[in-house]
Formats: structure tokens, sequence, C-alpha cells
């Protein structure tokens, strides 16, 4: 994971920046560890500081329909106020913790379609100048992977993952976007609910898994969204039997007759209660649709989300390699 870029406002001479990101996925809530290289130009500089900036393609949903935009999301300064003498090399090792709300770009190795990166900035003689984007892998927290296995045991399969921009009410979200997971349902619930969206919010003590079915009409009745939350902590995943666990939430969620469902306690006190009612709801309009062009073509039966309940190779038809070539700083899609 490699870029290397001249500063282009200082024009011909400046100097160069080589950011390397160590190897492996990182996780939410862990750290992203690398070095930023650089490499004196044709005259000294003055290093102000070097940033590194977390940034990912976001959709957002207004009145006219959709958009797609850059969201930085945070921003670490990992060095400077030194002097770079001509032709000089030196690097700058970091070592930095990603938000725990970071959304998850792969599930066992398999991308999922998420432009996710980093980019440096250096600021040199009260310029900035930002490089170009670098890949960032992110594999789930073992709870996040144990609700996800148990849901392709279960038969749902992997439709898309894109992220919203948007706050989901009732959530101590902090990031101004959320990540969905669209699955499509498993057969003993297809005649219920045409596809299921799993958003994970992670924190210090857990995470919250947001649960929306968007449910089938009847003969006297219109399909419409049911919502649940439940609360998971971190420890003792091992010991939970997750397969039970998770087909209890999505029964729980598409037998409910109201658009939000209700309160939905949690059967294991250790893990936390649902705490989801009637009056909450999203922050804004959480139409479905694979966006960002990461719909998976998964083939008739469906690609399972659990390597064990039969994940596939498929190809992931996106923009992500787009995303990393075609950005830069003067994005006018940016969003933040």
């Amino acid at each position: 994971m490699v870029f290397k870029r001249l500063l282009g406002s200082l024009g011909v001479g400046g100097p160069a920046v080589d950011t390397v990101l160590e190897p492996g996925a990182a996780v939410p809530g862990g750290t992203l560890s690398g070095q930023v290289h650089l490499t004196g130009g044709g005259a000294d500089f003055t290093i102000e500081h070097i940033a590194l900036e977390l940034v990912a393609r976001v959709e957002a949903e207004h009145d006219g329909g959709e958009s797609e935009g850059t969201v930085a999301f945070e921003r670490f300064i990992v060095g400077g106020n030194f002097r770079l003498a001509e032709g000089e090399r030196r690097s700058i090792p970091f070592s930095v913790t990603l938000p725990w709300e970071t959304p998850i770009t792969e599930l066992y190795g398999q991308g999922l379609g998420i432009a996710l990166g980093v980019r440096t900035e250096l600021g040199v003689a009260g310029a900035k100048d930002k490089g170009d984007l670098d890949p960032v892998a992110v594999r789930p927290l073992p709870a996040q992977e144990a609700v996800l296995e148990a849901l392709g045991q279960l038969g749902f399969g992997f439709r898309s993952a894109d992220l919203e921009l948007g706050h989901i009410r009732g959530t101590g979200q902090q990031l101004p976007f959320y990540q969905e997971i669209e699955l499509t349902p498993a057969p003993r619930y297809a005649h219920q609910v045409t596809e299921i969206e799993v958003t994970f919010l992670a924190g210090p003590a857990g995470l919250d898994v947001v649960l929306e079915a968007d449910k089938r009409g009847g003969m006297s009745s219109e399909g419409h969204d049911a919502l649940t939350c439940f609360t998971v902590g971190h420890q003792g995943v091992e010991h939970v039997d997750w397969n039970a666990e998770v087909d209890g939430w999505i029964r729980r969620l598409v037998e409910s007759r109201t658009p939000h469902a209700a309160h939905a306690p949690h059967p294991h006190g250790g893990h936390g209660d649902g705490h989801y009612g009637e009056d909450h709801g999203h922050g804004h309009d959480r139409r479905s649709g694979p966006g960002m062009g990461t719909a998976v073509a998964a083939g008739a039966a469906g690609l399972a989300v659990g390597v064990v309940g039969g994940m596939v190779a498929a190809e992931v038809v996106d923009e992500v390699g787009d995303f990393f070539e075609g950005d830069d700083e003067g994005d006018e899609g940016d969003e933040g």
C-alpha cells in the first residue's frame, strides 16, 4: 500500500512523499500503523506538519435523488516542525487508533466494495498538499464477525454494502455516516421480507446491531420497514450460540406489526438489552439499493455471508478502484 507524490503546490523540486501501511487488515478501534517516507526536493524545506486523513466514499440522499461524495472522518498529526534538507531521506513511523465506527471493508479476505482510504497531507511553507489516496483494509471485530457468520449459516446472502450519510436516531452514533450491509432473506423468511439490512455501531464496551427489514405487503396491508437494535458486548463472544441468538433477533424483527419494532430484550444479560422503541427511527430516509456500484454477482442461490455458512468467491462490481485512482483534493463531491 504505497503512494508517491511530489508536493505540487511548490512545483518541480518539492519534497516527495511515500506512505507505506503495515500489511494486513486493521479492526475498528484498533491501530493503523506504517511509515511516511520523505525525500527532500531541490532545496531545503520546513515541514510544518504531516497529517493523515481517513476518508470514505459516502452516499447522500436528498430531495433531488442520490449523490456521492468523499467524507473525511478522522485526522491525525503524525509529525512535523522539522527541516528537510535538499535530497534528504527521512522516515516518520506512525501508529494511530481507528474510530470504533470505522466501516469494515472485507470479511475473511473477501472485499465488500467499500471505498475507504488514508490520505497524507504535508504542510510546507504555509501551503498544504494532499497526496493520492491509499486503500485501508478493515476486518470485522469478533462480535461483528460472529453475527455475520451466523446470518450466513442461517441462509442469508450478501447483496451489497455501502456507506450512508446521516445519523440513526436513538443511537450513540459518532461518525457522520453509517454502514449498511444488505442481505437477501433466508428461504424461511423470503415470504415475509425482501431484504435485511445490518448496521454495526461499535464502541469501547460493545456494539449496537441495528437490523432493518423491508417487509412485504399482505392482502390487507402495505409493505413497510421494520427496525430494531440489540447491544452486544465484546467479551464472551465465543460462549454464545450465535445462530440461535441472531435467528431470535430476526424472528422478532419480521414478526413485528409496526413500522419500527417494539422493545426487543436481549436474552443474554451479559450482552445488554435491546433498546429500540417505536419512537426511534432514522435520521433520514434509508432507502435500499446497491450504492456506489457495490452489487455483488452472486448467482441464483445468493452469496452466504459466513464462511462456514457457504461464502464463495464472487466478483465484486464496484467503483473502489476508480475512487483511489481518480479522487483528488479538488473533488467537488467532498462532503466535509
